[in-house]
């Protein structure tokens, strides 16, 4: 294996994280800014009201997205698998 190939599996495992973590990031994000939203509207400041909504919304949107996540890793594993007979 010669430094290019190991960049290039490098580069494409980091882009199936970003990839397959974005469903997750993103909602916690649209929900983290929705909840600081209803704070700063309504000067409520609990903590808990912070975590939990976020919590659920991410637990809600990975079991809704686990096959795109899983596909999105099983073509990275075949495409790693699949340069093993040509020594990478």
């Amino acid at each position: 294996m010669n430094p290019a190939d190991a960049l290039d599996i490098g580069q494409a495992a980091i882009w199936t994280v970003v990839v397959a973590s974005s469903p997750g990031v993103i909602t916690a994000m649209l929900v983290g800014i929705l909840i600081a939203l209803l704070q700063a509207l309504t000067q409520v400041q609990e903590i808990t009201l912070t975590f939990v909504p976020k919590i659920l919304a991410i637990l809600l949107v990975t079991a809704l997205t686990a096959p795109f996540v899983g596909a999105v890793i099983f073509a990275f594993a075949e495409q790693t698998y699949a340069r093993i007979p040509n020594g990478f």
